[in-house]
C-alpha cells in the first residue's frame, strides 16, 4: 500500500468521531483509513490526556497540534546498514566533497576501500547530513512601478516556408516584456544588429503607446560592446538612440539569467506558442503573426503570477503613465572607426571623405546619418561632410596643402592666375594653353610653363611668350628651344678679375741674396 500523508483536519475528524463514541472500525471505513491507523491516532491522543468520557470538549486546537507532533515523531523508518556505513565514512565523504569530487566518484572510492553503499543512500546521506545538492534560498524581487521597466531579449525562432528558389530562411525575434503587467511584444528580424534593435524598439513604443523609463537588456553585441557588472561599454548607435528617446539602458550580468527573469524563458515560449506550426513565407507575415499573438492570444491569457490578463493589466495601470510615444521616424545613424589613408580620405559606407593632412594614418570615429557624415578625433568634432552615395567622394579643397590643391582639384583658373604673376604675356600664353574642351588634360604643360619661369627668369620668359603669341605658337617645348636660342639681354659688364697678393709675401731684408736696384719694391728699404 502506498504511503499517504494525512492532514491535520483528517486527524481531528478521527478523534472527533472517537470522542462521540463511534467504533474504530466504522471510523476507518468512513474515512478510508486502516483500522490500525485509527488505533494509532487514538493512542497518541490518550497519551496526550484525551479521554473518551470527556466527549468533544476535550478536543481543542492545542491538543490536536500535540497529537500531530507525537505522530510525526513516531513516523518514519529506521536507517539501514548503508546509512550506518555512510556515517562511519562521513569525514572521508565530506573531504572529497569539499575538493569538488562528484558523488559518483566518491562511491567508486568507497567501493575501492571495501565500503559498499548504494547510490541512492549515498545521495540521501550527503543531502541530509552534508547539505550537498541543496539549492540556496532565493528572495523574490519586488516588481517595479507601472511604466518603469521593460525587459528585452532575443533568440532564434522557426524557419520560413521555401521561397521561389526552394530555400528556407530562419529568423530571430526581439521580445519585449513589461515587468509590471507581463504584457509582451514580439518583433521578428533576420539579423541581430543595432539597426534591427532600434527598429524593434520603435515598433514596441508604437505597440505599447509610449516609452518605458528603463530597458533591461542582455549583453548582445548589438547593444553592449563590452559587458561589465558596474560600468558596461554600450554601443554608440544604441546609446545615442536611448538619449533621443529618453530611456535608461540597464544591462544584466553575464550568465545571470535572473537579472531579466521575466523574458529568460520567453524565447522558447514564443517559438512554440506563436510561430510553431504556422505557414509563414515572408518576414512581414511573421510580424503580423507576432502582433496578433501579442494582443489577442498572449495578451488575453490569464498570467499565473499576476492572475490578471496582461493586456487588461497594462491598459489599466501602465499605459497612462508611459512617456509619449515618438511621432517622427528615427534616423538610425551608423558609427564606425575608419582609417585616414595617404590620400587624406577615409571610407564610410563605401564613400570617400577628405580630412586634414595631420590626421593621416590615424583611426577616427565617424557617425553617418541620412544627410551628414561627422568625423571625431577623440571627443572633438574634426570634420563634417554632406553624405554622398556609395562610390562617390566628398572633397574639401581646404584639407589639402596649398601647393597641391590646384592639381588635386584640377583648378585651371588657379594655374592661369599663377602664370600671370610671372608676366602679362606669360598669363596670356597660359590662358591660350589651357583653352579648349578638355583643359585639365593640358595641366602638365601649364606646370612645365611655370617651371620655365624658375629656370630662365620672369623677364626672359615673358619676352619669349610675347614672341610666341605673335606668331600663334602655343607649344611649351618650342618655347623652351626659343629661350635656349635667344641670349639674355642683360648688358651689365662683368668686373675684371683682381689677382690677390700672395698670402706669404715677405720683406726683402729677410732674403739672403739682395734684390737688384730695379727689383726693389720699397725705395726706403735698406740693402
Amino acid at each position: 500500500m502506498a504511503f499517504r500523508e494525512v492532514t491535520m483536519l483528517e486527524i481531528k475528524e478521527v478523534l472527533r468521531l472517537w470522542l462521540k463514541g463511534v467504533p474504530k472500525k466504522r471510523i476507518a471505513a468512513e474515512r478510508g483509513l486502516d483500522v490500525k491507523t485509527v488505533r494509532r491516532y487514538i493512542k497518541a491522543a490518550e497519551r496526550c490526556g484525551a479521554r473518551l468520557e470527556d466527549g468533544e470538549t476535550a478536543l481543542d486546537e492545542a491538543r490536536v497540534l500535540v497529537v500531530m507532533e507525537r505522530l510525526q515523531a513516531a513516523a518514519g523508518r529506521p536507517r539501514g546498514d548503508g546509512w550506518a556505513r555512510c556515517v562511519e565514512q562521513k569525514v572521508f565523504i565530506k573531504g572529497h566533497l569539499d575538493h569538488g569530487v562528484r558523488l559518483s566518484k566518491i562511491r567508486k572510492l568507497l567501493r575501492r576501500n571495501g565500503v559498499l553503499v548504494s547510490d541512492a543512500t549515498l545521495r540521501r546521506f550527503a543531502a541530509a547530513e552534508l547539505g550537498c545538492g541543496k539549492a540556496g534560498l532565493t528572495i523574490p524581487v519586488a516588481d517595479c512601478g507601472p511604466g518603469k521597466e521593460i525587459q528585452l531579449d532575443t533568440g532564434w525562432m522557426t524557419l520560413l516556408e521555401p521561397d521561389e528558389y526552394g530555400k528556407r530562411r530562419r529568423f530571430r525575434a526581439w521580445i519585449f516584456t513589461s515587468v509590471r503587467s507581463r504584457y509582451r511584444f514580439v518583433y521578428p528580424v533576420f539579423q541581430e544588429t543595432t539597426q534591427t534593435a532600434i527598429e524593434a524598439c520603435e515598433a514596441a513604443w508604437a505597440f505599447y503607446g509610449g516609452v518605458f523609463e528603463a530597458v533591461i537588456v542582455d549583453n548582445t553585441k548589438a547593444i553592449v560592446q563590452a559587458p561589465d557588472p558596474l560600468s558596461p561599454r554600450l554601443n554608440l548607435g544604441f546609446l545615442e538612440y536611448s538619449q533621443a528617446r529618453d530611456f535608461v539602458i540597464d544591462t544584466t550580468r553575464v550568465r545571470h539569467p535572473k537579472d531579466k527573469a521575466r523574458v529568460e524563458n520567453a524565447v522558447r515560449h514564443v517559438r512554440d506558442d506563436c510561430f510553431a506550426g504556422e505557414t509563414l513565407i515572408t518576414l512581414e507575415q511573421t510580424r503580423e503573426r507576432g502582433l496578433i499573438w501579442s494582443r489577442e492570444e498572449y495578451g488575453l491569457r490569464r498570467h499565473t503570477r499576476t492572475q490578471r490578463l496582461p493586456r487588461e493589466h497594462f491598459e489599466a495601470e501602465e499605459r497612462a503613465v508611459l512617456r509619449p510615444a515618438p511621432t517622427e521616424r528615427y534616423d538610425v545613424p551608423l558609427w564606425c572607426t575608419p582609417t585616414v589613408h595617404r590620400d587624406q580620405h577615409a571610407q564610410v559606407t563605401k564613400a570617400l571623405y577628405s580630412l586634414p593632412a595631420r590626421v593621416v594614418g590615424k583611426i577616427l570615429t565617424a557617425r553617418a546619418d541620412r544627410s551628414t557624415v561627422r568625423f571625431y578625433e577623440g571627443a572633438t568634432l574634426l570634420k563634417a561632410h554632406p553624405r554622398v552615395a556609395p562610390g562617390q567622394r566628398s572633397t574639401d579643397p581646404n584639407d589639402f596643402p596649398k601647393e597641391k590643391t590646384a592639381y588635386a582639384m584640377r583648378d585651371i583658373t588657379f594655374l592661369a592666375q599663377k602664370a600671370a604673376q610671372h608676366g602679362e604675356a606669360v598669363g596670356r600664353f597660359a590662358a591660350a594653353l589651357l583653352s579648349g574642351p578638355l583643359p585639365w588634360t593640358r595641366m602638365r604643360q601649364a606646370y612645365a610653363l611655370l617651371g620655365l619661369a624658375k629656370r630662365y627668369g620672369d623677364q626672359r620668359l615673358d619676352d619669349a611668350c610675347q614672341k610666341a603669341l605673335a606668331v600663334d605658337m602655343i607649344d611649351v617645348y618650342r618655347l623652351r628651344r626659343l629661350l635656349d636660342l635667344v641670349p639674355p639681354t642683360d648688358t651689365t659688364t662683368t668686373p675684371s678679375k683682381v689677382v690677390p697678393l700672395g698670402r706669404y709675401l715677405r720683406p726683402a731684408h729677410q732674403y739672403a741674396i739682395p734684390f737688384a736696384a730695379g727689383e726693389r719694391q720699397d725705395p726706403g728699404e735698406k740693402q
